[in-house]
């Protein structure tokens, strides 16, 4: 349970001034980058370097990290905070309706403006705001407790990682896109600088397994190991969290049983990423970075990646808390809130609410096949919407928007990869009718423990 304290420390007061000095060296770095590479601009008549601009940000950046070096003896006056006005709004849009729209609408502009987001400058621009964001967002006591658990510690660096090393293909993938519509050499073709394993890959290896370990050590040293004590049915953490590669599944488990989120949906996954090589059409992209070659399967795998998987993950660390309510990354995680929730499923709504009849229930003392046929009755809704998903569905994708698709892979391959993109579809349908219609169960039959 995570204490709730109103005030900014002057220690933490001074650690952010470290970490706007480190800011204020990286970008003078840059600004000497950007004196090399990115020219003038022209301003009141005139030509003034665009260096200059980022020479005026890394001089504030340094007169911020004074402040904070400085300021820290009264923290309650201390000015440079996060504003209550935007914790509000990062608060309202941590909603699971909101997180989830927003996330799916940011992984959209990722594709959609992948020509201007893969620009160096670009990049360094996104860098930074999420530096600044991060930086104000630790004079916040609430959002600071949750951040810096040394077992989400790792999750804000691998934030920064994943939207790294996405940039970093896209802007491979941007740049050979160029390349192929130019008729120039592919990148991987023109830079080919072929070495040896020996000595030269094995010793930079060595190199980096060192520095690694010594990096490890030095982490192990500065943030504690979160131990708690030992496992009792007495006494069980609130919230009780799987390990941060286990979130997604954990969050599957609001919306579908155990049997589909544990076992039906990971098992897919992993027959998916088996079967791509057997119903892949396109031999193209094959060694190189490519987007415009490739488009299908890049969207649908970074979906499946970013919204469904990233996205779940960081739903999962920082914005469950206790009794798995949603809070915001400025909100108490306080163990008191409670949210009413009405969910229904299918058959309750056809029967009670558009009928106006009650459910079918077989009589006292039936046979089980009469009470089965009642079950099969009650849920038939339920039954048709899941039948026509699966095997109705397909061969409308196949003579509509996926007709290509159907005529060049053959009718055994093309049914796979449908209902394999359905399965992944399944999710974020789900989730959004549990948001928006409170829908629970589709086919609920708890007297088979068959809920879907």
């Amino acid at each position: 349970m995570l204490e709730h304290h109103p005030d900014l420390t002057a220690a933490v007061i001074y650690g952010l001034g470290w970490a706007y000095l480190l800011m204020f060296v990286m970008n003078s770095f840059w600004v000497k980058r950007s004196y090399d590479v990115d020219g003038n601009c022209r301003m009141f008549g005139q030509d003034i370097p665009i260096a200059s601009f980022w020479a005026l940000y890394a001089a504030l950046l340094g007169m911020i990290s004074i402040a904070h070096l400085t300021g820290s003896d009264n923290p309650q006056s201390f000015l440079l905070r996060m504003p209550n006005s935007i914790k509000d709004v990062f608060n309202a849009a941590s909603n699971p309706v909101t997180f989830f729209t927003l996330s799916t609408v940011g992984f959209i502009l990722i594709i959609w403006l992948r020509e201007y987001l893969v620009k160096p400058t670009t990049g360094w621009i996104l860098l930074n705001l999420s530096c600044l964001y991060l930086t104000l967002s630790m004079t916040d006591y609430d959002f600071r407790q949750i951040v810096t658990k040394p077992d989400n510690v790792p999750i804000v660096g691998m934030l920064f990682i994943v939207g790294y090393f996405t940039w970093l293909s896209f802007n491979r993938a941007v740049d050979n896109d160029h390349r192929i519509a130019s008729g120039r050499p592919l990148r991987e073709q023109e830079k080919n600088e072929k070495v040896l394993v020996w000595p030269d890959l094995v010793y930079s290896e060595l190199i980096c397994m060192v520095a690694l370990t010594a990096f490890l050590i030095v982490w192990g040293i500065v943030l504690q190991a979160p131990l708690e004590e030992p496992a009792s049915a007495a006494k069980t953490p609130n919230p009780s969290k799987a390990p941060w590669y286990f979130l997604g599944l954990q969050e599957m488990l609001v919306y579908f049983d155990p049997w589909m989120a544990g076992v039906v949906l990971p098992s897919m996954i992993l027959v998916g990423l088996m079967a791509i090589p057997y119903i892949d059409f396109n031999k193209l992209g094959n060694g190189y970075y490519t987007f415009k070659q490739r488009p299908f399967a890049i969207i649908m795998f970074m979906f499946g990646f970013l919204p469904l998987w990233v996205a779940m993950i960081v739903l999962g660390t920082f914005l469950r808390g206790p009794n798995w309510n949603f809070f915001g990354p400025y909100e108490y995680w306080d163990v008191h809130k409670l949210e009413l929730l009405n969910n229904v499923n299918l058959s309750e709504w056809f029967w009670l609410d558009v009928l106006q009849r009650p459910l079918p229930i077989a009589p006292a003392g039936s046979e089980w096949y009469e009470q089965f046929g009642y079950i099969l009755l009650r849920e038939s809704v339920g039954i048709l919407v899941t039948l026509a998903y699966l095997f109705l569905l397909p061969p409308v994708m196949a003579a509509t928007v996926f007709r290509s698709f159907f005529q060049k892979m053959g009718f055994i391959r093309y049914m796979v990869l449908a209902n394999l993109l359905l399965f992944m579809a399944s999710l974020p349908l789900k989730m959004v009718l549990r948001w928006a219609i409170n829908l629970k169960y589709i086919v609920s039959i708890p007297e088979y423990f068959l809920n879907l």
